[in-house]
């Protein structure tokens, strides 16, 4: 009798035990089965970068059951804009929403509008003044500026004129990169900086820019463009001075434009970062954030230097050219 009972006790553990956990698995798949709805926000339309960036939500946005918005303003440089698009997501009552945010410290109401209303915010690229925000998730822009200052030095020595192309001044990212390249140059006491210029993203005002300087200035030995839009007009206009070999150019990302100006020899290194990654990882983390699972408050994203000795290799290739995750 005893071991019929203890047998009965031990059936309705196993059975108990059964009932949980299938309900337990049960409620997980539900909760992945329910759609949600994340508006994805950057900060202008079109460009290499921000294309890649798409890619890379899209494919998780598959993964993870997610209808999202991608949208933008039609210049990095219109804020206001941006921060139109952010309210209209909570308006709608999104699930969650994924801010690039051009404007650092202007976007801080709208992100705590949205941490009242319950709604997360993950931030992609460039950050956010706010504690209010889920996590953030980008290149170690300080780090890779500085990055960006030691290949150049490494390049035109520890006595040179150097100047820096920019893109927003105000941005998370342009400033963190900014500071990082200026960590860099002042260690060395021959450095000269004899400029620092903004292009506000815009390819065509990088090109004037980068040549008024050159064409002012008696000499100047190396440049870093903190962008691809600035990377791209610094190359041209690099280029069409026939300055090529002669005046250093550190670029920013990995456009097919910048890698043939690479082959060149017009630009000399690229810092590449991620894009694909942090798009990908955007809405991955904006699903679990709706779905109340926990995430990291930060995540850096890696980032690469490449020059034509180490662009072929098969690990940069893959690197450069992210097609898939």
């Amino acid at each position: 009798m005893k071991n019929k009972l203890r047998l009965f006790l031990i059936l309705l553990i196993i059975i108990s035990a059964a009932g949980f956990y299938g309900s337990y698995r049960s409620k997980g798949k539900t909760s992945l089965e329910q759609r949600i709805n994340i508006d994805f926000i950057v900060k202008m339309r079109g460009g290499q970068f921000w294309n890649s960036v798409y890619l890379g939500a899209h494919e998780a946005a598959k993964e993870f059951n997610v209808n999202m918005t991608f949208t933008a303003p039609d210049s990095e440089q219109n804020t206001e804009r941006q921060k139109e698009l952010f309210l209209d997501a909570l308006d709608k009552n999104v699930d969650a929403v994924i801010l690039a945010a051009s404007d650092y410290k202007g976007m801080k109401d709208s992100v705590e509008k949205a941490y009242e209303r319950k709604i997360p915010v993950i931030t992609v690229d460039s950050g956010v003044d706010s504690d209010k925000v889920v996590s953030s998730i980008s290149t170690d822009n300080f780090e890779a500026g500085k990055m960006a200052g030691e290949k150049l030095i490494s390049i035109v020595g520890e006595s040179a004129n150097v100047a820096i192309i920019n893109f927003v001044k105000g941005s998370e990212s342009a400033d963190k990169r900014e500071a990082g390249v200026i960590s860099a140059l002042e260690k060395y006491s021959g450095i000269n900086l004899v400029s620092r210029k903004y292009s506000n993203s815009n390819e065509k005002l990088a090109y004037t820019l980068t040549k008024e300087l050159l064409l002012k200035q008696d000499k100047i030995d190396g440049i870093i463009a903190l962008n691809n839009s600035a990377s791209l007009g610094a190359a041209q206009a690099i280029e069409e001075l026939g300055l090529a070999f002669k005046v250093k150019l550190i670029a920013f990302d990995n456009t097919p434009l910048e890698i043939q100006y690479l082959e060149k020899g017009v630009i000399n290194s690229i810092v590449v970062q991620n894009p694909f990654a942090m798009g990908y990882l955007g809405v991955k983390y904006a699903a679990m954030a709706a779905r109340g699972i926990k995430v990291d408050k930060e995540v850096n994203i890696e980032t690469k230097i490449i020059d034509s000795n180490n662009i072929y290799t098969e690990e940069n290739q893959k690197f450069i050219f992210q097609f898939s995750r």
